[in-house]
């Protein structure tokens, strides 16, 4: 991740506690430039993300402000733009925990193959796990990535955050998915893992994941109980039609 993505991200989070509160201008740029220690350039491809993403607006000759309703799209369950794990999603002030149901190395099927663009002979995982958040079930995650792209997985990382070690411990970055959310009925390990009745609805997420270089690195299909939150479309008005 980019240092000025990485200011971004903070300011969001800022901006999620209440330290830069809906409607109040930001510090001048002058003062941030200093406070993350970068060059004014830098910050300003920062405040550029926060303005796409409808945080912030700026005012010819003034400061920037942040925007009236930025406390809620901070806080909206989760950006159907978004990558990250379930770890870094949800913060700090929940405890998010992992329990390993399978985890094998295995030959892809052709589908995984095309999707994955790896050949029959390069190894896979077969991760199954259930994401439990303060306690409670939160998502069955059922993923594949090819060995060679994402290696070192153990049972360690699994237990943690694979996207926290693909980012921190193998220094790549995440680029675009292609992700797909439907509902479905439940099946009959939803109703045992997640702990829900078999009337209750499925929010299902299936998505192949890129790094920034266009390697897919991920594979995955995540079951969620209808009532753990939902994906929301933050739509921007950039011009009259």
């Amino acid at each position: 991740m980019s240092k000025y993505e990485e200011i971004a991200n903070d300011i969001i989070e800022k901006i999620r506690s209440g330290i830069y509160k809906s409607g109040n201008p930001l510090p001048d740029q002058k003062t941030m430039a200093t406070e993350y220690s970068t060059s004014r350039m830098t910050l300003q491809k920062s405040l550029a993300i926060l303005k796409a993403k409808g945080y912030v607006y700026s005012q010819q000759g003034s400061a920037t402000y942040v925007k009236n309703n930025a406390d809620s799209i901070a806080n909206m369950d989760i950006g159907v733009d978004q990558y990250v794990g379930t770890s870094s999603l949800l913060g700090k002030d929940h405890k998010v925990v992992s329990k390993i149901i399978e985890f094998n190395l295995r030959y892809p099927s052709e589908d995984e193959q095309k999707d994955l663009k790896i050949s029959a002979t390069d190894a896979i995982y077969d991760i199954k796990r259930l994401r439990i958040v303060d306690g409670e079930p939160y998502a069955l995650e059922f993923t594949k990535m090819p060995v060679n792209v994402i290696p070192g997985v153990n049972d360690d990382v699994l237990h943690k955050s694979i996207y926290g070690y693909i980012q921190k411990d193998l220094k790549l970055t995440i680029g675009a998915a292609d992700r797909t959310i439907m509902a479905k009925k439940p099946n009959n390990e939803d109703i045992k893992y997640l702990k829900i009745d078999k009337t209750d609805p499925i929010l299902n997420v299936s998505q192949i994941v890129y790094l920034d270089d266009g390697t897919p690195f991920e594979k995955s299909s995540t079951d969620r109980s209808y009532d753990t939150g939902g994906y929301r479309v933050l739509l921007s008005h950039k011009s009259d039609f």
